[in-house]
């Protein structure tokens, strides 16, 4: 049987997913959902770990039949790529070092900003008036890591990503979150336009374990802070 193979970086960034055990298994709720997928379509599980840059490309080139990996449905991702269904529902937090006095965006003017490049954080950080926004562009094996080394050695004055990323990270010695922009930007897992029953595929195997409650249970496992966003389906 063949496997599926879906791509991410290889960092820590639990509860969202955390570095792979030797083996290559992973922990969290993005593996978690990979999993079910895996399972209700009866194909074994198959990371393929990619620095952030090379992740959309790596459909079309073959390395990968899917993206499962913080992929927020933006206009700009739809252009290179098929999205299937939402799987999570986020929103959107700045991270500060310990004990800085920031709670609103007036108070990172002049400061520096940072986010991965050409996501929906980076956009956000651009909507802060005043502020020097500062690209990360995931070259790297782990541009979470990267950032959160920038903020704590003070080559940027806040990291701006996804409030799950940060659910650990909340008033602990380094860091604390400043604030929350509630965006609720959906995430999809990405495919190539050229494979489209890859998505469709996806798509029905996410519907299902939706519908069974399975989604649900993953989520509330990995995810007990944040509110389930699907309670309507």
């Amino acid at each position: 049987m063949r496997a599926l193979r879906l791509a991410c970086i290889n960092s820590a960034a639990a509860p969202l997913f955390d570095l792979a055990c030797p083996g290559g298994d992973r922990r969290g709720y993005e593996p978690a959902v990979g999993e079910l997928l895996a399972g209700h379509l009866g194909q074994p599980l198959e990371w393929v770990f990619l620095p952030w840059a090379e992740l959309l490309p790596s459909l079309d080139d073959g390395r990968a039949d899917a993206v499962l990996c913080g992929q927020g449905i933006t206009p700009a991702r739809q252009a290179v790529a098929s999205f299937t269904a939402p799987y999570a529902v986020f929103h959107e937090s700045v991270l500060v070092r310990a004990g800085d006095a920031v709670t609103r965006p007036a108070d990172l003017r002049g400061r520096k900003v940072a986010a991965i490049t050409g996501s929906t954080n980076m956009a956000l950080a651009e909507s802060f008036d005043g502020a020097a926004t500062v690209w990360f562009r995931g070259e790297s094996g782990d541009v979470f890591g990267d950032m959160l080394a920038a903020l704590r050695a003070g080559d940027v004055d806040a990291v701006v990503d996804d409030d799950v990323v940060f659910v650990p990270l909340a008033g602990s010695a380094d860091f604390d979150v400043a604030f929350t922009v509630r965006t609720a930007n959906h995430w999809g897992l990405a495919t190539s336009k050229t494979r489209p029953w890859l998505r469709d595929g996806l798509d029905a195997a996410l519907a299902a374990v939706k519908a069974d409650g399975r989604l649900r249970d993953a989520w509330q496992r990995w995810l007990p802070s944040l509110d389930y966003p699907f309670t309507t389906e």
